[in-house]
């Protein structure tokens, strides 16, 4: 069995002119949205008595700043974060195949990116309808499978959470 842990950045600025979409930071709702979701995320991880094992990221700075915040609340080393220039508005195929890339002793692993693609894959993955995962949105999959490389199979949905949602 493998549990993939989807998320969405938390909302950013559109007010930093000079920068470009790359470089946009997280606004004041989104630096108090993510550490919030890192702490949900960590009490339903040891509930489960699951071990977050990898964290993939998109090298973008709201992405990376959001990835930060949230592993603080988990106590995952953040310079243990793969940074990805190639999941920055990444497709669901893209994401996929750095899914299916994960080494297979890793049990549990996340990946942060970015909207359509987080959302596609999630309803690709699932069969499920979910229309806009909202920002800092984190969906919690498992996999009936053990390697990484057959993820591509039918997921069951185990939590779906977004800020709002409480």
């Amino acid at each position: 069995m493998k549990t993939l842990i989807l998320i969405r950045h938390a909302k950013s600025s559109w007010n930093e002119s000079g920068r470009t979409d790359f470089e946009r930071s997280l606004n004041h709702r989104g630096l108090a949205d993510a550490p919030a979701m890192g702490k949900r995320l960590a009490d339903r991880l040891h509930a489960g008595d699951l071990k977050l094992d990898a964290f993939l990221c998109s090298a973008a700075r709201r992405a990376t700043q959001t990835a930060t915040l949230l592993l603080n609340e988990l106590e995952f080393p953040v310079h243990a974060v793969s940074r990805r220039d190639e999941l920055y508005l990444a497709s669901p195929a893209a994401m996929l195949d750095a899914i299916c890339s994960i080494p297979d002793e890793i049990t549990t692993a996340a990946l942060l990116a970015h909207n359509p693609g987080i959302t596609e894959l999630a309803e690709t993955l699932t069969g499920r309808y979910f229309g806009n995962i909202p920002t800092c949105g984190v969906i919690t999959l498992g996999f009936s499978v053990n390697r990484w490389a057959h993820a591509g199979s039918p997921a069951e949905l185990i939590d779906f959470d977004y800020p709002k949602r409480h």
